[in-house]
């Protein structure tokens, strides 16, 4: 009797034995899957750094001198209305944004109207939040192009030998005022949106279009109030040209660009980002168009530009051979 008893204990115990290993066995293959899932998101989250940067440089450079060559074309009729061209790139950022909601809601309307009643009118408060850095980046556009206004062509690197139409002659400090405080209230928008963005479970999109809702109306203002006179004489659309609309796509592309380097990156490598593109549409213009001659501040600044950059993006790796004591 005691012999039975003896052996069904130890069968007891080697089931108990071969549970805890079991246990252990899956514990540790679960916490390798967290750490597999963990390293992947690592991963997909990096590529999309990377990417939403290198297309943010390819954007702004393209834009930049898209946007060079239409304001300084021979005058051939009106030149398009600058505002005019910010309120069709705020709309048309606005239905890309529609359209890739749409899309995630399986072409679904009523799915895609209860989720933009649900995220955008239910919840006022939230969306309010929207219309400070949407006001700040419609300041920051009439502040450059009062910023144009008041500075000559040479400070502008408009090209050499083209017909160069700035709007008025004014005073150039005030145009470089006026440089300045677009410089800063940019900054602070970008980082008002970043803490948006990453604080809140809205998507990229949705917050997009609560932008453009507000940014479209300041851009309607502005219209009215810089522009009306005109465009009750030729319409909004006076002077336009597949120049034009190339440098409207560009400018609506840019604000998703922008919006997905601060979710996925942070307002200071959007900011590099920008300078890089500096750098990067002046090389063209010096090797390419040939209307731009380098001096030895721009190359010494080009090189700090880069410098920092890299420094700032670069991630020591921990040696992997340490002596534990």
């Amino acid at each position: 009797m005691n012999e039975v008893s003896h052996s069904n204990h130890n069968v007891h115990k080697d089931k108990q034995v071969a549970h805890v290993t079991r246990s252990v066995h899956l514990l540790f293959r679960g916490d390798a899957q967290v750490c597999l899932q963990t390293s992947t998101t690592s991963t997909m989250s990096a590529i999309l750094k990377r990417l939403s940067l290198g297309v943010l440089v390819l954007q702004t450079t393209g834009l930049v001198l898209c946007m060079r060559y239409s304001r300084t074309l021979p005058a051939v009729g009106p030149l398009y209305l600058a505002s005019s061209a910010v309120l069709l790139s705020e709309v048309l950022k606005m239905l890309t944004c529609l359209l890739i909601i749409y899309k995630e809601h399986r072409f679904i309307l009523s799915a895609t109207y209860l989720n933009l009643l649900e995220e955008i009118v239910h919840r006022p408060l939230d969306t309010l939040k929207l219309a400070v850095p949407s006001a700040i980046y419609t300041l920051q556009n009439n502040l450059l192009y009062v910023a144009l206004s008041n500075l000559d062509a040479a400070t502008y690197q408009f090209p050499a030998g083209s017909v160069a139409r700035p709007e008025s002659h004014g005073t150039p400090l005030v145009g470089l005022f006026a440089v300045l405080l677009a410089c800063f209230s940019s900054g602070f928008a970008g980082v008002y949106f970043e803490r948006i963005l990453k604080g809140s479970r809205q998507s990229v999109w949705l917050r997009n279009i609560q932008m453009g809702l507000f940014g479209s109306f300041f851009a309607l203002v502005g219209v009215l109030v810089r522009d009306w006179e005109q465009v009750h004489k030729a319409g909004l659309l006076q002077g336009y040209n597949s120049l034009t609309w190339i440098v409207v796509i560009l400018q609506a592309v840019g604000g998703l660009v922008v919006a997905a380097v601060i979710k996925y990156a942070d307002n200071i490598l959007k900011g590099f980002a920008t300078s890089l593109s500096i750098v990067l549409s002046s090389l063209i213009s010096y090797m390419l168009l040939q209307d731009f001659m380098p001096s030895m501040l721009f190359t010494i600044g080009a090189l700090l530009v880069i410098g920092a950059t890299f420094l700032y993006g670069y991630e020591p790796k921990e040696p992997s051979n340490l002596v534990k004591i």
